[in-house]
């Protein structure tokens, strides 16, 4: 375990000292609240559980040219070298 988290580390330094990492957090394993708009109204319930078939353990911000260069980036994930899946996606900056 301690190989794959080093793997991890170093492969985010790398972001980081070529300039494409702005922040980076794993999330705690522990479950927070979902909520959700109901008729108007909000409901907050317990979750998301690590049963869930996809869940988000945590997040990479990054510096990229385009959608295409974040891929390119992202494609070096040690998180890839198993059955692991990424999410990329651009930020929508609002006014």
């Amino acid at each position: 375990m301690q190989a794959i988290v080093q793997r991890y580390h170093a492969w985010t330094k790398g972001l980081a000292e070529a300039g494409h990492l702005l922040m980076g957090e794993k999330l705690r394993d522990a479950a927070g609240t979902v909520l959700r708009g109901v008729g108007g109204s909000m409901s907050a319930t317990d979750g998301p559980f690590a049963e869930t078939k996809e869940i988000i353990g945590g997040f990479w911000l990054i510096q990229a040219d385009d959608l295409d260069h974040a891929v390119r980036l992202m494609s070096g994930c040690p998180h890839l070298e198993s059955t692991g899946s990424l999410e990329v996606r651009e930020i929508e900056e609002l006014d």
